[in-house]
């Protein structure tokens, strides 16, 4: 999964314009993007959405934050529905996934979804008092498939005047998002960058992303669907990357009792393994 478009919950036309692109999961939302006064419409949209399936993306809901005491709710409108997974914002650690996980299986069980089947995504930067909890993400829930880190939210808890300049991020920001790819890498789920507000800057986009890809995300949030080419491009393997990578897992199976390896003038090991296979999309 390369790119994850955000769509307002509460709208069917922006939702059936963002089917018709090649963003590989739509995330239907019911927080930011939904007013106080339209959440209870904008559930009953976002079920009838997840019911269409209008195309191969998989389909999250974000829904509101667990301090909100709305979620439940959210939870109980979309499931229904069987969302491939859940977007969990303002999330604090692994104590707000196991939450949210005992809730999925009881709405699961009611629905007659299989037990487990329905992923969670942790936007896990959004307050000061969540970088403390990123070190408890690892092991929280078999559920957990990814860390997403967000810098809006941020900025407001953090009192900041200013996230950026020069379209580079101030270092509150540079240390949330590095904490938070740490923190994905040890919990082994997907690292997500945040999204890119600039929204016609397309070459600063690019240049977002590709340093995203370069550092170890595996996918970028995103809020226009103008973005999403741009986004699938910067993390495709290049072609030298992909040859690399076939030249060294051809390496080790034809060697499967060596740990290390000699590949063109360069010693390699189980973690360029590990490498190659990622770059190739492999277990």
């Amino acid at each position: 999964m390369r790119s994850m478009l955000f769509v307002p919950g509460d709208s069917p036309r922006k939702f059936e314009k963002a089917s018709e692109g090649k963003a590989d999961a739509l995330i239907i939302d019911l927080e930011d993007s939904v007013v106080t006064e339209k959440k209870a419409e904008a559930r009953g949209l976002t079920l009838s959405m997840l019911k269409s399936r209008p195309g191969p993306h998989q389909l999250y809901v974000r829904v509101n934050a667990l301090d909100t005491g709305m979620t439940l709710a959210d939870l109980a409108a979309v499931m229904p529905g069987r969302p491939d997974g859940i977007v969990l914002p303002k999330s604090q650690g692994g104590d707000d996934v196991r939450q949210v996980a005992t809730w999925l299986e009881a709405l699961e069980a009611a629905a007659g979804i299989a037990i487990g089947t329905t992923r969670i995504v942790c936007v896990a930067t959004e307050t000061a008092g969540s970088i403390f909890g990123l070190g408890s993400y690892k092991g929280c829930s078999p559920r957990l498939a990814g860390l997403m880190w967000g810098a809006e939210d941020l900025s407001a808890s953090l009192g900041a005047t200013e996230k950026a300049s020069g379209g580079v991020f101030h270092s509150p920001y540079r240390l949330a998002r590095d904490l938070c790819l740490m923190a994905a890498a040890a919990a082994e789920v997907a690292a997500i960058d945040t999204v890119y507000t600039d929204i016609d800057n397309l070459t600063g986009l690019e240049q977002e992303t590709r340093a995203a890809r370069r550092d170890g995300f595996s996918a970028k949030a995103l809020i226009h669907p103008k973005h999403v080419d741009i986004v699938n491009a910067a993390f495709a393997p290049t072609e030298a990357e992909r040859a690399w990578a076939e030249k060294v897992i051809a390496a080790f199976a034809s060697n499967p009792d060596s740990g290390t390896l000699r590949l063109d003038g360069q010693m390699i090991d189980k973690p360029h393994l590990r490498a190659a296979r990622k770059i190739l999309g492999q277990p």
